[in-house]
């Protein structure tokens, strides 16, 4: 990334000095930044580049830590075992059943991290991690959009051209939720499922028929953390991160409208333990994130604070 070879300069003087690193120019071609700051879209070979960055973005200095890349491979192995699983046909008749673990057929997909690359002697300076683009994994017609996007509008946003709000936020969660607690309460995934890191692509209708996720990096498994602390991730992520934001979005756009009964159906539909106490809860999750920079808290800890809950009142 420009800004950090700016940034660790000095640091790589004497690499430039004596060879081991060489300024190559500028490419050919362009690449286009994106949602996450740190991470372009190349369009020409269709993959994004994520890149170190020194610089805080609430509680985190954004550098691509070591320990995170050496764990890319298990995670993003583990979330597109999960993603291949849930695309296979469904199951029918007396077999099978019903819930999250049911919940096969669907489209949704996954982004996976190839690998980094990067120099031994400046190991997380200039690591940049290699991601699929979007070309192999879109249905056919199929037009991605950050979920973030949506939640800020911009002009011909699908969500504020609805004109069915309620048939277009049914279909909204019917990408979006299903594979967020398939992954958990089936594979054991959990996944960042916030605004940055989901994608949700619409027909030429506008209608949402496809989620895509990513970010091996903020994935957790629960064979590494107990499944209580896993869910209030998860909680965090899907809910208090993305669906309060598109549902406040998706309200202030088409006055008079109710998205959270829809939410309640949508979770309720999935037989996951810890699905009626959280519709039962007066609070989510709220994650702290000054605070954790006001403490000095590494950037992977998580604090949450309670956050009313506009589940339970519906």
């Amino acid at each position: 990334h420009p800004w950090q070879l700016d940034l660790v300069a000095d640091t790589l003087a004497p690499a430039f000095a004596d060879g081991r690193l060489v300024r190559l120019g500028t490419t050919p071609f362009d690449t286009w930044p994106t949602a996450a700051i740190r991470t372009v879209y190349e369009p020409r070979a269709d993959l994004f580049l994520k890149f170190s960055l020194d610089v805080r973005i609430t509680n985190d200095i954004r550098r691509l830590w070591r320990h995170d890349l050496l764990r890319l491979r298990r995670t993003d192995s583990a979330a597109g075992r999960a993603f291949a699983a849930m695309r296979a046909p469904a199951a029918t008749g007396a077999s099978a059943g019903t819930g999250a673990s049911a919940a096969t057929g669907m489209s949704a997909a996954w982004l996976a991290d190839r690998g980094h690359r990067t120099a031994s002697f400046a190991y997380e300076e200039l690591a940049v991690v290699v991601r699929d683009g979007l070309r192999d994994h879109l249905l056919p017609g199929a037009v991605p959009l950050l979920a973030a996007g949506l939640a800020e509008g911009f002009d011909g946003s699908p969500l504020a051209a609805a004109a069915d709000p309620a048939a277009w936020w049914e279909a909204y969660l019917a990408q979006v939720v299903p594979p967020a607690l398939t992954a958990f309460d089936t594979h054991g995934i959990v996944l960042e499922a916030h605004l940055q890191n989901t994608l949700v692509a619409v027909d030429a209708s506008g209608t949402p028929v496809q989620a895509l996720f990513r970010d091996a990096e903020g994935v957790k498994l629960l064979a590494d953390v107990p499944r209580a602390a896993g869910w209030e991730r998860l909680v965090y992520c899907l809910i208090v991160n993305h669906l309060m934001e598109i549902a406040g979005a998706l309200a202030e756009r088409h006055r008079g409208y109710d998205p959270w009964p829809a939410v309640r159906r949508a979770l309720a539909r999935h037989d996951l333990p810890e699905i009626p106490a959280l519709l039962g809860s007066p609070t989510l999750p709220g994650k702290t994130n000054l605070l954790l920079r006001w403490t000095g808290a590494d950037g992977a800890d998580a604090r949450y604070l309670p956050l009313r809950n506009p589940l339970a009142d519906r």
